[in-house]
């Protein structure tokens, strides 16, 4: 068995999570403390208990869903010696997800991470006016139509694929109205339906480019360390090796599509037979059999979780 280690992204926060983690593992606990202490407040007591629509928040949520994929990670090293760089061929994240692999992998500290994805959330909401963007997902088009729906339905506006997540599951971000064109011309297309997404802004779209040089000034004052486990890129599909590679990628992240559905076949083609998805949810599992039948697929993201899979693995 050949594994890659998978970490969500933003959609798949949800109140409550990662709350009986924290009550069960020490080292879990450690990580909602120290990532509280890096922002300077409680995240942990939004993520336990409150409202959703904070948590929702493209600010909130970034660091959080990080925040509970480490939780996971270190729980399983500390309960059951489950070392990721001894587990796992590739790491790779969904868009935010990637900074939680590059903690994972040791390239990023905990506090960096936090904070970097803080001014991520902030910079990708302010980069646009409140309504000026959006995001729609193409429910059974492949990536040639989805295409070719953004360009007929930009006319001059930004309209682009922001992520080719699978096979019937592609999403076009960009400006509000061209969006909703393209929503509107799927069915000329081929495609069964568009939904509008919930979303605060058009993300992966050249429209965040603001963001982008945020970031890149960002990356100026924080350290990137050799990587335990190759990280997969959504900007390239392909690993990346060495950290000094990292920064110029993840400033092209903020714009460029998520290429997730390559990402997933590269590391199948590299002998990967089997994802875990680790932290809230199940999106990327649900995901992952669109994409390749034949891998298996499953989720991590609580005690009973962590428990089995360290019972599995011995």
């Amino acid at each position: 068995m050949t594994t890659a280690v998978i970490f969500p992204g933003q959609g798949s926060q949800q109140v409550g999570m990662g709350r009986d983690l924290h009550d069960a593992f020490p080292a879990a606990r450690a990580v909602f403390q120290e990532v509280d202490e890096a922002l300077g407040e409680p995240l942990s007591r939004l993520v336990f208990e409150g409202e959703e629509s904070e948590l929702t928040l493209t600010r909130n949520a970034q660091p959080a869903l990080m925040a509970v994929s480490i939780a996971v990670i270190r729980a399983l090293e500390d309960e059951g010696g489950w070392r990721l760089a001894d587990r796992a061929a590739f790491v790779a994240g969904h868009s935010l997800g990637e900074y939680t692999a590059l903690a994972a992998a040791g390239c990023l500290a905990l506090g960096d991470a936090a904070r970097l994805l803080r001014l991520r959330g902030e910079a990708m909401q302010q980069a646009v006016p409140v309504s000026a963007g959006a995001m729609a997902a193409l429910i059974g088009a492949d990536l040639a139509q989805a295409e070719a729906i953004a360009q007929a339905a930009a006319e001059g506006e930004v309209c682009v694929i922001g992520n080719d997540n699978a096979p019937g599951q592609v999403v076009v971000s960009g400006a509000a109205s061209a969006v909703e064109r393209a929503a509107a011309l799927a069915p000329e297309h081929g495609v069964k339906r568009a939904v509008m997404l919930p979303v605060s802004a058009p993300f992966h779209s050249p429209l965040l480019s603001p963001a982008a040089e945020a970031m890149a000034a960002a990356f100026e004052d924080v350290s990137f360390n050799p990587l335990a486990v190759p990280v997969v890129s959504n900007v390239t599909a392909r690993p990346v090796h060495g950290a000094a590679d990292v920064p110029a990628l993840l400033v092209r992240q903020v714009t460029a599509m998520v290429r997730w559905r390559e990402s997933v076949l590269h590391m199948a083609s590299e002998g990967v037979d089997t994802l875990i998805e680790v932290g809230a949810g199940k999106v990327l599992t649900g995901l992952a059999r669109r994409i390749d039948r034949s891998l298996g697929a499953s989720a991590v993201g609580t005690v009973a979780d962590v428990e089995a899979l360290l019972q599995s693995s011995t």
